[in-house]
């Protein structure tokens, strides 16, 4: 796989919400960066994160319209959804990936959270 079809590869993986397939395709020193800066560090601590959020928002869903690639890093533009406590949502979403030897290395996630607090206040 070239750096573009692993990230693609890393997207279905997040749709399918199989978490042990999705750590499949990460690093071990794999980096989380969520769009607060937040960061995790390790594939094992992400594969426990990763069954958090599916648990949270059990139809977390993902998808990309526009795929760009420098070097080994690849920036894709699309929508991240799902619902939590029952109640949907859905925001415009970027990700940036750095990618080493097929592998997904770091992990950074660029979205308005606001839907989400806003259910998660409400609760």
């Amino acid at each position: 796989m070239d750096d573009i079809e692993t990230v693609l590869e890393f997207l279905n993986r997040i749709n399918q919400r199989e978490v042990d397939k999705l750590a499949e395709l990460m690093t071990e020193d794999h980096v989380f960066v969520d769009s607060l800066g937040n960061q995790v560090r390790g594939r094992e601590k992400m594969r426990g994160g990763w069954r958090g959020y599916f648990t949270m928002c059990p139809d977390y869903w993902v998808s990309h319209e526009e795929v760009f690639r420098n070097a080994n890093m690849v920036a894709v533009f699309g929508a991240a959804g799902g619902a939590i406590h029952g109640k949907q949502w859905r925001t415009p979403s970027a990700w940036l990936a750095v990618v080493q030897k097929g592998l997904v290395k770091e992990w950074r996630v660029y979205a308005d959270n606001k839907p989400v607090y806003d259910i998660l206040a409400a609760k």
